[in-house]
Protein backbone atom coordinates (compact mmCIF):
# COMPACT_ATOMS: atom_id res chain seq x y z
CA UNK A 1 0.00 0.00 0.00
CA UNK A 2 1.18 3.54 -1.19
CA UNK A 3 1.79 5.87 2.01
CA UNK A 4 -0.12 9.28 2.12
CA UNK A 5 3.82 10.84 2.25
CA UNK A 6 4.99 8.87 -0.50
CA UNK A 7 5.13 10.61 -4.15
CA UNK A 8 4.80 8.86 -7.32
CA UNK A 9 7.91 8.85 -9.64
CA UNK A 10 8.60 6.98 -12.83
CA UNK A 11 10.79 3.73 -12.61
CA UNK A 12 14.25 4.12 -13.22
CA UNK A 13 15.66 1.86 -15.98
CA UNK A 14 17.60 -0.52 -12.49
CA UNK A 15 13.71 -0.05 -10.91
CA UNK A 16 12.28 -0.88 -14.45
CA UNK A 17 14.46 -4.47 -14.46
CA UNK A 18 13.73 -5.27 -10.69
CA UNK A 19 9.19 -5.11 -11.64
CA UNK A 20 10.36 -7.44 -15.04
CA UNK A 21 12.32 -9.72 -13.21
CA UNK A 22 10.34 -10.09 -9.97
CA UNK A 23 8.26 -12.78 -9.55
CA UNK A 24 5.31 -14.45 -6.46
CA UNK A 25 6.37 -17.30 -4.30
CA UNK A 26 3.56 -18.85 -2.15
CA UNK A 27 5.41 -19.74 1.48
CA UNK A 28 5.48 -23.10 2.53
CA UNK A 29 8.05 -24.70 4.50
CA UNK A 30 8.34 -23.59 7.84
CA UNK A 31 11.44 -21.40 7.72
CA UNK A 32 9.94 -19.39 5.13
CA UNK A 33 6.56 -19.01 7.32
CA UNK A 34 8.85 -17.62 10.10
CA UNK A 35 10.49 -15.59 7.97
CA UNK A 36 7.57 -14.03 6.85
CA UNK A 37 6.04 -13.57 10.61
CA UNK A 38 9.42 -11.83 11.81
CA UNK A 39 8.88 -9.52 9.17
CA UNK A 40 5.13 -8.50 10.06
CA UNK A 41 5.83 -8.29 13.40
CA UNK A 42 9.02 -6.39 13.75
CA UNK A 43 8.13 -3.49 10.19
CA UNK A 44 4.31 -4.01 10.24
CA UNK A 45 2.38 -0.80 11.58
CA UNK A 46 0.11 -3.85 13.64
CA UNK A 47 3.68 -5.18 14.46
CA UNK A 48 1.36 -9.18 14.79
CA UNK A 49 1.33 -11.18 12.35
CA UNK A 50 -1.53 -13.54 14.65
CA UNK A 51 -4.06 -14.42 11.90
CA UNK A 52 -7.53 -16.24 11.92
CA UNK A 53 -8.59 -19.60 10.60
CA UNK A 54 -7.01 -20.57 6.85
CA UNK A 55 -4.50 -18.92 5.94
CA UNK A 56 -1.58 -18.17 3.25
CA UNK A 57 1.56 -15.93 2.63
CA UNK A 58 3.32 -14.28 -0.23
CA UNK A 59 6.55 -13.21 -0.55
CA UNK A 60 7.31 -11.11 -3.83
CA UNK A 61 11.29 -11.62 -4.43
CA UNK A 62 14.13 -10.54 -7.28
CA UNK A 63 17.50 -12.76 -7.39
CA UNK A 64 16.59 -14.43 -3.96
CA UNK A 65 16.02 -10.89 -2.22
CA UNK A 66 12.76 -10.51 -1.03
CA UNK A 67 10.44 -7.24 -1.86
CA UNK A 68 7.37 -7.26 -0.17
CA UNK A 69 5.41 -9.85 1.87
CA UNK A 70 1.40 -10.82 2.24
CA UNK A 71 -0.75 -12.58 4.58
CA UNK A 72 -4.04 -13.99 3.55
CA UNK A 73 -6.73 -15.46 6.24
CA UNK A 74 -10.00 -16.32 6.82
CA UNK A 75 -12.91 -12.95 6.11
CA UNK A 76 -14.11 -11.20 9.06
CA UNK A 77 -17.10 -13.02 10.89
CA UNK A 78 -19.33 -10.17 10.81
CA UNK A 79 -18.94 -7.15 8.66
CA UNK A 80 -21.83 -5.02 7.69
CA UNK A 81 -20.65 -3.34 4.89
CA UNK A 82 -19.55 -6.92 3.04
CA UNK A 83 -22.70 -8.36 3.77
CA UNK A 84 -24.64 -5.73 2.69
CA UNK A 85 -23.13 -5.83 -0.59
CA UNK A 86 -23.29 -9.23 -0.96
CA UNK A 87 -26.77 -9.40 -0.45
CA UNK A 88 -26.49 -12.49 1.33
CA UNK A 89 -28.78 -14.09 4.62
CA UNK A 90 -27.47 -14.66 8.11
CA UNK A 91 -27.56 -18.61 7.08
CA UNK A 92 -25.98 -17.72 3.78
CA UNK A 93 -23.01 -15.99 5.73
CA UNK A 94 -22.72 -19.01 8.17
CA UNK A 95 -22.24 -21.64 5.55
CA UNK A 96 -20.53 -19.52 2.86
CA UNK A 97 -18.04 -17.47 4.68
CA UNK A 98 -15.37 -19.71 3.91
CA UNK A 99 -15.65 -18.49 0.17
CA UNK A 100 -14.57 -15.32 1.49
CA UNK A 101 -10.92 -14.44 2.01
CA UNK A 102 -9.41 -11.62 4.27
CA UNK A 103 -5.99 -9.95 3.16
CA UNK A 104 -4.72 -9.20 6.62
CA UNK A 105 -1.29 -7.95 6.23
CA UNK A 106 0.87 -6.47 3.17
CA UNK A 107 4.03 -4.85 3.61
CA UNK A 108 6.91 -3.46 1.54
CA UNK A 109 10.50 -3.90 2.72
CA UNK A 110 11.51 -0.22 3.45
CA UNK A 111 14.03 0.34 0.56
CA UNK A 112 11.82 -1.47 -2.19
CA UNK A 113 8.96 1.23 -2.66
CA UNK A 114 9.45 0.85 -6.63
CA UNK A 115 6.35 2.15 -9.09
CA UNK A 116 3.90 -0.01 -9.28
CA UNK A 117 5.76 -2.76 -7.04
CA UNK A 118 2.10 -3.08 -4.98
CA UNK A 119 -0.63 -3.26 -7.75
CA UNK A 120 1.49 -5.60 -9.76
CA UNK A 121 2.45 -7.58 -6.57
CA UNK A 122 -1.41 -7.43 -5.62
CA UNK A 123 -2.33 -8.49 -9.27
CA UNK A 124 0.34 -11.76 -9.37
CA UNK A 125 -1.88 -13.00 -6.23
CA UNK A 126 -4.96 -12.47 -7.13
CA UNK A 127 -4.32 -14.16 -10.44
CA UNK A 128 -3.28 -17.26 -8.26
CA UNK A 129 -5.11 -16.96 -5.16
CA UNK A 130 -8.24 -19.35 -5.34
CA UNK A 131 -6.01 -21.86 -6.78
CA UNK A 132 -3.37 -22.11 -4.06
CA UNK A 133 -6.22 -22.04 -1.51
CA UNK A 134 -8.51 -24.77 -3.27
CA UNK A 135 -4.73 -27.01 -3.15
CA UNK A 136 -4.03 -26.02 0.08
CA UNK A 137 -7.54 -26.07 2.04
CA UNK A 138 -9.46 -28.28 -0.21
CA UNK A 139 -11.79 -25.39 -1.65
CA UNK A 140 -11.48 -22.12 -3.42
CA UNK A 141 -12.47 -18.65 -2.91
CA UNK A 142 -15.03 -16.51 -4.68
CA UNK A 143 -14.40 -12.63 -2.59
CA UNK A 144 -11.83 -11.14 -1.13
CA UNK A 145 -11.94 -8.07 1.57
CA UNK A 146 -9.44 -5.92 3.70
CA UNK A 147 -9.10 -3.35 6.16
CA UNK A 148 -7.17 0.06 5.61
CA UNK A 149 -6.71 2.52 7.97
CA UNK A 150 -7.16 5.77 6.90
CA UNK A 151 -4.59 7.21 9.14
CA UNK A 152 -1.68 5.14 8.18
CA UNK A 153 -2.65 4.16 3.86
CA UNK A 154 -5.00 5.92 1.45
CA UNK A 155 -5.82 2.30 -0.14
CA UNK A 156 -4.23 3.42 -3.63
CA UNK A 157 -2.93 -0.30 -3.73
CA UNK A 158 -6.63 -1.75 -3.53
CA UNK A 159 -7.97 1.13 -6.00
CA UNK A 160 -5.79 0.21 -8.97
CA UNK A 161 -5.97 -3.06 -8.29
CA UNK A 162 -9.98 -3.33 -9.21
CA UNK A 163 -11.05 -3.34 -5.32
CA UNK A 164 -14.25 -1.48 -4.34
CA UNK A 165 -14.46 0.72 -1.17
CA UNK A 166 -17.62 -0.09 0.65
CA UNK A 167 -17.62 2.39 3.00
CA UNK A 168 -15.88 1.83 6.86
CA UNK A 169 -16.11 -0.25 10.25
CA UNK A 170 -17.56 1.07 13.60
CA UNK A 171 -14.04 0.92 15.18
CA UNK A 172 -14.98 -2.09 16.81
CA UNK A 173 -12.28 -5.23 17.14
CA UNK A 174 -12.81 -9.49 18.06
CA UNK A 175 -10.94 -9.67 21.51
CA UNK A 176 -12.68 -13.26 22.22
CA UNK A 177 -15.21 -15.51 21.04
CA UNK A 178 -17.92 -13.04 21.82
CA UNK A 179 -16.87 -10.31 22.98
CA UNK A 180 -16.10 -7.28 20.77
CA UNK A 181 -14.32 -3.49 22.34
CA UNK A 182 -13.68 -0.54 21.16
CA UNK A 183 -10.09 1.09 19.41
CA UNK A 184 -11.61 4.19 18.12
CA UNK A 185 -9.59 3.71 14.97
CA UNK A 186 -12.58 2.64 12.03
CA UNK A 187 -10.89 1.07 8.79
CA UNK A 188 -12.03 1.40 5.41
CA UNK A 189 -13.49 -1.59 3.95
CA UNK A 190 -12.46 -3.05 0.63
CA UNK A 191 -13.97 -6.13 -1.69
CA UNK A 192 -12.58 -7.24 -5.05
CA UNK A 193 -14.43 -9.94 -6.16
CA UNK A 194 -12.39 -12.72 -7.65
CA UNK A 195 -15.16 -14.29 -10.23
CA UNK A 196 -17.32 -13.04 -12.26
CA UNK A 197 -21.14 -12.02 -10.31
CA UNK A 198 -18.82 -13.68 -7.17
CA UNK A 199 -21.72 -11.64 -5.14
CA UNK A 200 -25.05 -12.83 -6.89
CA UNK A 201 -23.84 -16.31 -7.13
CA UNK A 202 -22.77 -16.17 -3.31
CA UNK A 203 -26.37 -15.09 -2.39
CA UNK A 204 -28.41 -17.45 -5.01
CA UNK A 205 -30.11 -20.37 -3.35
CA UNK A 206 -28.06 -22.98 -5.00
CA UNK A 207 -23.81 -22.41 -4.82
CA UNK A 208 -21.72 -23.26 -7.86
CA UNK A 209 -21.08 -26.69 -7.86
CA UNK A 210 -17.49 -26.35 -7.36
CA UNK A 211 -18.48 -24.36 -4.48
CA UNK A 212 -21.00 -26.72 -3.16
CA UNK A 213 -18.07 -28.15 -1.31
CA UNK A 214 -18.02 -25.60 1.38
CA UNK A 215 -21.77 -25.90 2.15
CA UNK A 216 -21.27 -29.52 2.62
CA UNK A 217 -18.36 -29.14 5.27
CA UNK A 218 -20.08 -26.24 7.64
CA UNK A 219 -21.51 -27.76 10.50
CA UNK A 220 -25.39 -28.06 11.00
CA UNK A 221 -26.70 -25.65 13.62
CA UNK A 222 -29.81 -24.76 15.38
CA UNK A 223 -31.60 -22.02 14.46
CA UNK A 224 -34.82 -22.34 16.00
CA UNK A 225 -35.77 -20.01 18.76
CA UNK A 226 -36.71 -21.14 22.26
CA UNK A 227 -40.60 -20.77 22.33
CA UNK A 228 -40.56 -23.00 19.04
CA UNK A 229 -38.64 -25.40 20.56
CA UNK A 230 -41.07 -25.40 23.61
CA UNK A 231 -43.63 -25.84 21.39
CA UNK A 232 -42.73 -29.04 20.10
CA UNK A 233 -41.45 -30.24 23.40
CA UNK A 234 -45.26 -30.24 24.43
CA UNK A 235 -47.03 -31.79 22.02
CA UNK A 236 -44.40 -34.89 22.02
CA UNK A 237 -44.84 -35.03 25.69
CA UNK A 238 -48.53 -35.13 25.23
CA UNK A 239 -48.31 -37.50 22.31
CA UNK A 240 -45.67 -40.11 23.37
CA UNK A 241 -44.68 -41.84 26.38
CA UNK A 242 -41.85 -42.55 28.45
CA UNK A 243 -39.92 -45.79 27.46
CA UNK A 244 -36.38 -45.56 29.45
CA UNK A 245 -35.47 -46.20 33.23
CA UNK A 246 -35.99 -43.41 35.93
CA UNK A 247 -32.07 -42.68 35.81
CA UNK A 248 -32.73 -41.48 32.22
CA UNK A 249 -34.96 -38.36 33.43
CA UNK A 250 -32.08 -35.90 33.42
CA UNK A 251 -32.69 -35.89 29.45
CA UNK A 252 -36.91 -36.16 29.66
CA UNK A 253 -38.30 -37.94 26.20
CA UNK A 254 -40.04 -35.14 24.73
CA UNK A 255 -36.84 -33.02 24.49
CA UNK A 256 -34.33 -35.62 23.29
CA UNK A 257 -37.08 -36.09 20.79
CA UNK A 258 -37.67 -32.50 19.64
CA UNK A 259 -33.58 -32.57 19.64
CA UNK A 260 -33.46 -35.19 17.45
CA UNK A 261 -36.24 -33.55 15.36
CA UNK A 262 -34.19 -30.41 15.17
CA UNK A 263 -31.20 -32.05 14.01
CA UNK A 264 -33.03 -33.77 11.37
CA UNK A 265 -34.60 -30.48 10.42
CA UNK A 266 -30.68 -29.26 9.71
CA UNK A 267 -29.24 -32.22 7.70
CA UNK A 268 -27.99 -34.51 10.65
CA UNK A 269 -28.56 -38.01 9.22
CA UNK A 270 -25.80 -40.30 10.72
CA UNK A 271 -27.37 -41.68 14.06
CA UNK A 272 -25.73 -41.15 18.02
CA UNK A 273 -22.25 -39.64 17.50
CA UNK A 274 -23.59 -36.82 14.60
CA UNK A 275 -26.37 -36.33 16.81
CA UNK A 276 -24.65 -35.50 20.39
CA UNK A 277 -22.08 -32.86 18.13
CA UNK A 278 -25.11 -31.24 17.34
CA UNK A 279 -26.47 -30.83 20.84
CA UNK A 280 -22.99 -29.69 21.56
CA UNK A 281 -23.73 -26.23 19.83
CA UNK A 282 -27.02 -25.73 21.41
CA UNK A 283 -26.89 -22.09 23.52
CA UNK A 284 -28.01 -22.77 27.27
CA UNK A 285 -31.33 -21.14 26.27
CA UNK A 286 -31.97 -23.57 23.39
CA UNK A 287 -30.71 -26.78 26.04
CA UNK A 288 -33.20 -24.88 28.73
CA UNK A 289 -36.29 -24.96 26.60
CA UNK A 290 -35.89 -28.32 25.59
CA UNK A 291 -36.17 -29.06 29.41
CA UNK A 292 -33.03 -30.45 29.90
CA UNK A 293 -31.72 -30.07 33.99
CA UNK A 294 -29.04 -28.19 35.52
CA UNK A 295 -25.49 -29.72 36.40
CA UNK A 296 -25.18 -28.76 39.93
CA UNK A 297 -21.61 -28.42 39.65
CA UNK A 298 -21.36 -26.21 37.19
CA UNK A 299 -24.89 -24.54 37.26
CA UNK A 300 -25.00 -25.29 33.04
CA UNK A 301 -27.71 -26.73 31.32
CA UNK A 302 -26.72 -30.43 30.76
CA UNK A 303 -25.83 -31.21 27.16
CA UNK A 304 -26.67 -34.96 26.14
CA UNK A 305 -24.39 -37.24 24.62
CA UNK A 306 -23.67 -40.44 22.77
CA UNK A 307 -25.48 -42.43 24.93
CA UNK A 308 -28.94 -41.21 25.68
CA UNK A 309 -29.75 -40.50 21.78
CA UNK A 310 -29.14 -44.63 21.87
CA UNK A 311 -31.65 -44.93 24.36
CA UNK A 312 -34.12 -42.44 23.09
CA UNK A 313 -33.61 -44.20 19.32
CA UNK A 314 -33.55 -48.10 20.33
CA UNK A 315 -36.73 -47.66 22.56
CA UNK A 316 -39.12 -45.19 21.70
CA UNK A 317 -42.39 -45.98 19.38
CA UNK A 318 -41.97 -44.39 16.08
CA UNK A 319 -45.97 -44.34 15.56
CA UNK A 320 -46.16 -42.11 18.36
CA UNK A 321 -43.52 -40.02 17.41
CA UNK A 322 -44.97 -39.54 13.69
CA UNK A 323 -47.85 -38.57 15.25
CA UNK A 324 -46.71 -35.82 17.60
CA UNK A 325 -44.90 -34.20 14.92
CA UNK A 326 -47.73 -34.24 11.99
CA UNK A 327 -49.87 -32.82 15.20
CA UNK A 328 -47.41 -30.15 15.87
CA UNK A 329 -47.33 -29.29 12.23
CA UNK A 330 -50.48 -28.71 11.33
CA UNK A 331 -50.67 -26.71 14.73
CA UNK A 332 -47.61 -24.63 12.97
CA UNK A 333 -48.87 -24.32 9.63
CA UNK A 334 -52.81 -24.96 10.11
CA UNK A 335 -55.04 -27.09 8.15
CA UNK A 336 -54.42 -27.73 4.50
CA UNK A 337 -56.68 -27.94 1.87
CA UNK A 338 -54.25 -29.34 -0.81
CA UNK A 339 -55.79 -32.14 -3.17
CA UNK A 340 -52.11 -33.77 -4.04
CA UNK A 341 -50.62 -37.09 -2.39
CA UNK A 342 -47.22 -37.18 -3.78
CA UNK A 343 -45.54 -40.92 -2.90
CA UNK A 344 -41.44 -41.23 -3.34
CA UNK A 345 -39.20 -43.36 -1.58
CA UNK A 346 -35.62 -42.69 -0.33
CA UNK A 347 -32.90 -44.51 1.04
CA UNK A 348 -30.44 -43.07 4.36
CA UNK A 349 -27.58 -43.07 2.65
CA UNK A 350 -25.47 -44.07 6.08
CA UNK A 351 -28.22 -46.07 8.11
CA UNK A 352 -28.89 -48.58 4.88
CA UNK A 353 -32.17 -48.01 5.47
CA UNK A 354 -35.14 -47.51 2.78
CA UNK A 355 -38.20 -45.41 3.29
CA UNK A 356 -41.20 -44.22 1.70
CA UNK A 357 -42.87 -41.29 2.44
CA UNK A 358 -45.96 -39.02 1.26
CA UNK A 359 -46.34 -35.18 0.70
CA UNK A 360 -49.00 -32.85 -0.54
CA UNK A 361 -48.48 -30.09 -3.04
CA UNK A 362 -47.08 -27.29 -1.22
CA UNK A 363 -44.35 -29.89 0.38
CA UNK A 364 -46.07 -30.45 3.63
CA UNK A 365 -45.30 -33.61 5.18
CA UNK A 366 -48.11 -36.30 5.56
CA UNK A 367 -46.24 -39.50 6.83
CA UNK A 368 -43.42 -42.13 6.45
CA UNK A 369 -43.27 -46.46 6.34
CA UNK A 370 -39.91 -47.58 6.98
CA UNK A 371 -39.14 -50.70 3.91
CA UNK A 372 -39.31 -53.76 5.64
CA UNK A 373 -35.89 -55.64 5.54
CA UNK A 374 -36.05 -58.11 2.08
CA UNK A 375 -39.11 -56.09 0.81
CA UNK A 376 -39.40 -53.10 -1.49
CA UNK A 377 -40.98 -50.32 -1.73
CA UNK A 378 -44.16 -51.59 -3.41
CA UNK A 379 -46.03 -52.90 -0.41
CA UNK A 380 -44.52 -50.35 1.91
CA UNK A 381 -46.47 -47.16 -0.30
CA UNK A 382 -49.66 -49.50 -0.02
CA UNK A 383 -49.32 -49.60 3.75
CA UNK A 384 -48.70 -45.45 3.94
CA UNK A 385 -51.73 -45.29 1.94
CA UNK A 386 -54.14 -46.71 4.16
CA UNK A 387 -53.05 -44.49 6.57
CA UNK A 388 -53.81 -41.30 4.86
CA UNK A 389 -57.07 -39.78 3.64
CA UNK A 390 -57.37 -40.31 0.00
CA UNK A 391 -60.52 -39.04 -0.65
CA UNK A 392 -61.36 -36.55 -2.83
CA UNK A 393 -57.76 -36.02 -3.71
CA UNK A 394 -55.34 -37.32 -6.40
CA UNK A 395 -52.30 -39.56 -5.40
CA UNK A 396 -48.99 -38.89 -7.74
CA UNK A 397 -46.16 -41.63 -7.86
CA UNK A 398 -43.58 -43.08 -9.94
CA UNK A 399 -43.24 -46.45 -12.17
CA UNK A 400 -42.51 -48.71 -9.59
CA UNK A 401 -45.72 -47.79 -7.94
CA UNK A 402 -48.01 -48.33 -11.17
CA UNK A 403 -49.38 -51.54 -10.24
CA UNK A 404 -53.10 -52.95 -10.77
CA UNK A 405 -53.36 -53.57 -6.12
CA UNK A 406 -51.72 -49.51 -6.09
CA UNK A 407 -54.82 -48.13 -8.17
CA UNK A 408 -57.61 -50.25 -7.13
CA UNK A 409 -56.51 -49.14 -3.00
CA UNK A 410 -56.55 -45.83 -4.09
CA UNK A 411 -59.35 -45.58 -5.95
CA UNK A 412 -62.14 -48.19 -4.69
CA UNK A 413 -60.54 -48.16 -1.32
CA UNK A 414 -59.43 -44.72 -0.72
CA UNK A 415 -62.35 -43.00 -3.16
CA UNK A 416 -59.51 -41.02 -4.59
CA UNK A 417 -57.63 -40.76 -8.16
CA UNK A 418 -54.33 -41.26 -9.38
CA UNK A 419 -51.29 -40.06 -11.53
CA UNK A 420 -49.12 -42.59 -12.36
CA UNK A 421 -46.48 -43.10 -14.38
CA UNK A 422 -45.67 -45.44 -17.43
CA UNK A 423 -41.99 -46.23 -18.59
CA UNK A 424 -41.03 -48.33 -21.74
CA UNK A 425 -40.01 -51.52 -20.10
CA UNK A 426 -43.98 -52.07 -18.84
CA UNK A 427 -44.18 -53.41 -22.28
CA UNK A 428 -47.98 -54.82 -22.32
CA UNK A 429 -49.47 -51.50 -20.32
CA UNK A 430 -47.68 -49.16 -22.91
CA UNK A 431 -49.13 -51.21 -25.99
CA UNK A 432 -52.97 -50.98 -23.80
CA UNK A 433 -52.17 -47.09 -23.14
CA UNK A 434 -51.32 -46.60 -26.88
CA UNK A 435 -54.70 -48.34 -28.19
CA UNK A 436 -56.52 -46.63 -26.25
CA UNK A 437 -55.34 -43.33 -26.86
CA UNK A 438 -54.76 -44.15 -30.70
CA UNK A 439 -57.23 -40.78 -32.25
CA UNK A 440 -60.08 -42.04 -34.05
CA UNK A 441 -63.46 -40.17 -34.96
CA UNK A 442 -66.03 -40.36 -32.64
CA UNK A 443 -69.58 -41.15 -33.77
CA UNK A 444 -72.50 -39.66 -31.32
CA UNK A 445 -74.76 -42.76 -32.22
CA UNK A 446 -71.53 -45.10 -31.35
CA UNK A 447 -72.15 -46.82 -34.96
CA UNK A 448 -69.29 -46.69 -37.07
CA UNK A 449 -72.03 -47.02 -40.54
CA UNK A 450 -73.75 -43.55 -38.53
CA UNK A 451 -73.66 -40.90 -41.67
CA UNK A 452 -73.88 -38.43 -39.35
CA UNK A 453 -70.53 -35.79 -39.54
CA UNK A 454 -68.03 -36.24 -36.63
CA UNK A 455 -68.47 -34.14 -33.49
CA UNK A 456 -67.58 -30.43 -33.87
CA UNK A 457 -67.39 -30.86 -37.46
CA UNK A 458 -68.12 -27.71 -38.96
CA UNK A 459 -70.61 -27.86 -41.91
CA UNK A 460 -69.53 -27.12 -45.39
CA UNK A 461 -70.76 -24.42 -47.74
CA UNK A 462 -73.01 -25.71 -50.54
Amino acid sequence: MQKKNCRFHRPTPAEQTVLREMNLRLLRTPKELRQCDQVLVQEHYLHSAKLVGEQLRYALSWKGQWLAVAAWSAAALHLKARDHFIGWTQEQRRRRLALVVNNSRLYVMADCHYPNLVSRFMRLMLGRLSQDWESTWGHPVALAESFVDPQEYRGTAYKVSGWSQLGGTRGWKRSAVDFYEKHDRPKQVWIRELVKNACGKLRAPELPPAWVKVEQKTAPRCAAQAPQIRSLVQTLRAEVPECRSKHALAYPIAGMLALIALAMFSGVRRGPQDLAEYAATLSQGQLRALGFRLDRHTGQTRCPGITPFRDVLIGVEATAVERALLLWQEQLLGPTQDHLVIVDGKTLRHAHVELVSAVNGQGRWLGTVAVKEGSNEIPAARQLLGQLELAGKTTLADALHTQVETVQQVLFEGGGDYVLTVKENQKTLVQTLATLLTPGKFSPSAHASDSCPDAGAQPQPT
